[in-house]
């Protein structure tokens, strides 16, 4: 008999639950710091590439630590019913 194998870590990431829950996430946190942090030019409308990268990344890293710490929690739960 074959040991089930564990999924993998893209696996569970792209998983439905875990990506709506990494987006909400990451959209709330993202408005909340892209006003901290670039409220001026939202503000003024004062966009340049660099800003607008700027606050595509003030979206990107909350996502992506939502979605790593989803990951992590769903694989221990596995592994404490195995």
């Amino acid at each position: 008999m074959v040991p089930e194998q564990a999924p993998k870590f893209l696996q569970i990431a792209a998983d439905c639950s875990v990506m709506r829950r990494a987006f909400r996430i990451a959209l709330v946190v993202g408005c909340v710091l892209a006003l901290i942090n670039h409220g001026d030019r939202l503000l003024t409308l004062s966009f340049d590439g660099m800003s607008i990268a700027k606050i595509a990344l003030t979206f990107l890293v909350p996502y992506c630590v939502s979605t790593y710490s989803s990951v992590q929690a769903v694989r221990e739960r596995l592994q404490s019913l195995s």
